[in-house]
């Protein structure tokens, strides 16, 4: 197995392991990632241990041992810290922590993380670095802002949690609908950050869709009847087979329309399909089982002009019913110009222009110059281009843009 894939799977069980064993999440976290650096120098010479969760657990507890000393001396809490554990004990080896075969805390670990006290991008960050592993650097460099930036909104995510009050527990069961929500929320914008990043010279990171599919993978395995992980999986899934067609091979973005689809993950593809198809069959509807029947309409469809428009049109109106989002609407209006001609999907946008999430973003434009272009309006067109491309922050979008309102 990959040395850095084998570091994020054990990282979660790792964190789960110290917290119920002496509590203090953040200590702890920061305890994990000193052992995840450790191994990462140490392994490649010496071989990976026998038991490397085990190996992780000691290090991490020492280094974790060594926080607690320093942390009750500087706040005098010798005595709060003496009933949680005796640290003399680990000086040499740290402790042998009994881990029942089989238990996996990462369910309860993404609730923690997820915490609604923290903002969607305290979220991200915590999520990628307890539970996917990933350094302060990965992260920083994954949202283009210095690592120090991300170090301090991790630090602030870990007050915040503190300061609530928050144990390592699955949160009461009237609250578990509203958390796992959040979850699944915070794996999916990770993902798109991977797959369209905001801002910057590259269109996507693989690392981050990469780690957002295992993520969500590792919690079907723990909750396999649940209809809405399994529908996120296969969207996500769908998405990214279309990923290696996305840019030509000096990065430039090709529209879905004029992408070679030979190119597309044909394995994903099937699979996504089967898990969504599976997931409407049998479990409560819900948006990302919807988001994932419409993808999968796109990437079972051989030709662009082979694309059931109908049946995505239909798709999205269910998909209002169930979801307030303005960009299902906007991919709704373009679903409609699609399917029976860009004035009634240009229709469908004006009610957009004076909605406060979406009045400014450039997508609006995107779309609305993509249909003006559509029905013959070649100055409107070229104009809703370069405003689009002066809006995104995404350098690969503003040159796409761009090159469609030269064309013009």
């Amino acid at each position: 197995m990959n040395m850095e894939l084998l570091l994020r799977e054990q990282a979660p069980q790792v964190l789960s392991a110290l917290v119920r064993h002496y509590g203090h999440f953040d200590l702890a976290e920061e305890a994990v990632q000193e052992a995840l650096l450790a191994a990462s120098q140490q392994w490649p010479t010496e071989g990976v241990p026998d038991n490397p969760r085990g190996w992780l657990i000691r290090v991490g507890s020492r280094r974790l041992t060594d926080l607690l000393r320093s942390e009750t001396a500087r706040r005098k809490r010798e005595e709060n810290v003496a009933l949680q554990a005796a640290p003399e004990e680990f000086v040499a080896t740290g402790p042998e922590i009994d881990e029942p075969a089989g238990r996996d805390d990462t369910l309860t670990l993404l609730f923690l993380c997820c915490h609604p006290a923290l903002s969607a991008a305290s979220q991200i960050a915590l999520t990628l670095r307890a539970v996917g592993g990933l350094t302060t650097a990965q992260i920083a460099a994954a949202f283009l802002v210095p690592e120090s930036t991300m170090a301090q909104r991790i630090s602030r995510a870990k007050r915040s949690i503190k300061q609530a009050g928050s144990t390592f527990e699955m949160p009461p069961e009237a609250e578990r609908d509203v958390r796992m929500g959040a979850v699944l929320h915070v794996l999916y914008l990770i993902f798109n950050e991977g797959y369209t990043a905001s801002s910057g010279t590259n269109l996507h990171s693989a690392e981050l869709t990469t780690e957002a599919i295992r993520l969500v993978r590792g919690v079907r395995r723990l909750l396999p009847d649940d209809g809405e992980v399994a529908g996120l999986l296969a969207l996500m899934l769908l998405t990214d087979a279309r990923r290696p067609a996305r840019t030509d091979v000096d990065g430039t973005l090709i529209p879905l329309a004029e992408q070679d689809r030979s190119r597309w993950n044909r394995d994903a593809i099937v699979e996504g399909e089967a898990l969504v198809t599976d997931a409407l069959s049998r479990t409560q509807l819900g948006p990302y089982q919807v988001q994932a029947a419409i993808a999968a309409v796109h990437g079972t469809a051989e030709r662009a002009e082979d694309t059931d428009w109908a049946q995505i049109v239909a798709l999205y109106q269910v998909l209002e019913q169930i979801s307030d989002n303005p960009m299902v609407r906007l991919n709704h209006a373009v679903a409609v110009a699609m399917a029976t001609g860009p004035k009634e999907g240009l229709a469908l946008l004006e009610p957009l222009d004076s909605d406060g999430r979406m009045k400014n973003h450039h997508r609006l434009e995107a779309v609305r110059a993509h249909l003006l272009e559509m029905s013959g309006d070649v100055e409107g067109a070229r104009a809703s281009y370069m405003l689009a491309a002066r809006r995104t922050t995404s350098v690969p979008e503003q040159n796409y843009l761009k090159s469609r309102a030269d064309k013009l």
